[in-house]
């Protein structure tokens, strides 16, 4: 498999997926994803930098509205693994989560095909 081939793997899988996946790679290669504790003399400088843009999004199902199984439809389509009935209760459980860490773009993307079914996201 190719670096680009598993960065897309990885772009395809649901949260739950990807924690399932650092847990494995922890557990294969003894290591942890854990974030190093900075030093007590970093945090000033940190704080004084100036804020940088952000380059992560999440996208957030507000309301599905009157075609929910057209949303069931593209809520299958952009988080995957999941299952008609989970869907429906993803659905129906609104607002909910619908990806992290996604790019401004791509965010963009899952909200307009949202908006071509008649449900209201929003990008945070």
């Amino acid at each position: 498999m190719t670096h680009e081939g598993f960065i897309n793997a990885i772009k395809g899988m649901s949260v739950i997926e990807l924690m399932d996946l650092v847990k494995a790679l922890e557990a294969e290669f003894g290591v942890s994803a854990a974030a190093p504790v900075a030093a007590a003399g970093a945090a000033p400088a940190a704080a004084a930098a100036p804020a940088e843009e952000q380059t992560e999004f999440e996208v957030v199902l507000v309301d599905a509205g009157a075609e929910k199984i057209k949303v069931i439809k593209v809520v299958r389509e952009v988080v995957s693994g999941l299952g008609l009935k989970e869907a429906k209760e993803f659905v129906e459980s609104a607002p909910k989560t619908i990806k992290e860490g996604v790019s401004k773009e791509d965010a963009k993307k899952i909200v307009d095909q949202f908006a071509a079914v008649g449900a209201k996201c929003e990008i945070k």
